[in-house]
């Protein structure tokens, strides 16, 4: 690679992008960029000042979201800067399904690759209900409402898919290799 590289991992839940990113970062000598990390705290106080316990709540989301990616995106850019390849690590929905918001992106991020995990939805449910963490509660109680609600399309932007059952190991050398290109 001759600059920083900036590789966005997205994909549903559970489909194991924070696994993954942690796999990969050291690769590149990255710095792992996790939106739920860098913007949870204050989500959260977001959250408790207007009565909101789901933070998929669509109004929390709609309070929250573009601050919440700004953030994500300004430190991958202070990184970028001083020339630290990233790795970001979240949904990345509105920027995988709208060309707009994938431009404004790379704007930001010259250069950016999407890497894309999928899994069928009948192996989310069954890792959702693995990791049994709080934040999946809802999504687990009512799989087939959480899964009609889910967008599972592949991006409408370029990306790089990954079927997200395979070791992470093969992931990480698919990624690789991608960006040896």
């Amino acid at each position: 690679m001759k600059r920083p590289a900036a590789v966005l991992i997205g994909g549903p839940p559970a489909t194991g992008k924070s696994t993954l990113a942690t796999a990969l970062a050291p690769e590149l000598g990255a710095a792992l960029l996790d939106l739920d990390v860098a913007t949870g705290p204050l989500t959260r106080v977001v959250s408790d000042l207007i009565g909101v316990r789901d933070l998929d709540d669509p109004v929390l989301a709609g309070l929250t979201r573009a601050a919440r990616y700004d953030t994500l995106l300004g430190l991958a850019e202070a990184n970028l800067r001083a020339e630290r390849p990233v790795v970001l690590v979240a949904p990345f929905s509105t920027e995988r399904a709208q060309p707009s918001a994938w431009a404004a992106t790379t704007r930001r991020l010259p250069g950016a690759t999407m890497v894309w995990l999928h899994l069928p939805p009948g192996e989310l449910i069954r890792r959702l209900t693995r990791r049994a963490l709080a934040r999946d509660e809802n999504k687990i109680r009512d799989p087939a409402s959480f899964l009609t609600g889910l967008d599972l399309q592949p991006p409408a932007v370029p990306h790089l898919p990954l079927d997200a059952a395979q070791p992470t190991a093969t992931l990480v050398r698919s990624i690789l290799d991608h960006l040896s290109r």
